[in-house]
């Protein structure tokens, strides 16, 4: 399911995102209900979201969350196209912001990719929300002002470095994808990633005997020796990581090197 954002009235969500007239938090009643306030109905949207998904998301349930009704909340939040925009905006609080000053840019590149990657997978959420239309808030701003900081220490030209923030970001989201849906696949299918191999392929080998033949380039490239794990990850990490999430994560970890390889050829070619 894709998600587009910016579908509400843009002269109430903007104001809401960058907290320019966001009314104040209600006063406290008997009894243990919470404070409502922008802050706290965001907070509840992202906790239910993160637990249950994307398609659990709606005002009733976030307001029983908060022990509240739904009607209580449109004081706050106009609907729920704002609220995923305050959502998505609130949750990018987390992205890295800051690295020490370098001449390694491929390090620190390489850092801020890895620490983009875990966040994505800790709200694999955020993923089903389209980045053809942004959501133009603070934290999104700012995680996109660090990439592009840390572009600039490449030394490559302004257009070069804004078609690198188009292809950094999506590389990182579908690497993220991967590795969440890696983790889902066991819990929705009821088997193991060994278990759902192991089946397969005993009956693919009889269905098609000669599968050697008809895909010589696949067949050579799996008969070559084994990958090699996930770099990183301690014994214990990775005994209780599935194999499609190591699988997962080491692409993504290659495919990383690769395209940072490709920033430095396109440095080489400076005049």
């Amino acid at each position: 399911m894709v998600v587009f954002a910016g579908q509400g009235d843009p002269r109430r969500s903007l104001p809401l995102l960058w907290r320019a007239d966001a009314p104040p938090p209600a006063r406290g009643g008997p009894g243990p209900k919470p404070r409502l306030s922008v802050d706290a109905i965001v907070a509840a949207a992202v906790a239910l979201a993160d637990e249950k998904g994307m398609g659990a998301l709606s005002m009733r349930a976030v307001g029983e969350r908060l022990g509240r009704t739904a009607m209580a909340l449109y004081t706050y939040v106009p609907g729920k196209s704002e609220l995923l925009d305050l959502m998505y905006d609130a949750v990018h609080t987390e992205l890295p912001s800051a690295y020490p000053e370098s001449d390694d840019w491929r390090a620190a590149l390489t850092a801020w990719a890895g620490e983009v990657l875990e966040f994505y997978v800790r709200h694999p959420w955020v993923l089903q929300v389209s980045q053809a239309r942004p959501v133009l808030g603070p934290h999104e701003y700012a995680g996109l002002d660090t990439l592009v900081t840390l572009l600039r220490a490449t030394g490559l030209e302004t257009g070069v470095l804004r078609r690198l923030v188009g292809t950094v970001f999506p590389y990182l989201r579908g690497s993220a994808q991967a590795v969440a849906d890696a983790r889902l696949a066991a819990a929705a299918t009821g088997s193991s990633d060994e278990e759902w191999w192991a089946a397969r392929s005993a009956v693919l080998l009889e269905l098609v005997p000669d599968f050697a033949e008809r895909f010589p380039a696949v067949s050579r490239m799996e008969a070559e020796g084994p990958v090699e794990p996930y770099p990183g990850a301690g014994p214990e990490d990775a005994e209780g990581m599935p194999y499609l999430e190591r699988e997962a994560r080491e692409t993504f970890r290659v495919g990383l090197g690769v395209l940072l390889d490709g920033i430095e050829a396109a440095r080489a070619r400076r005049p």
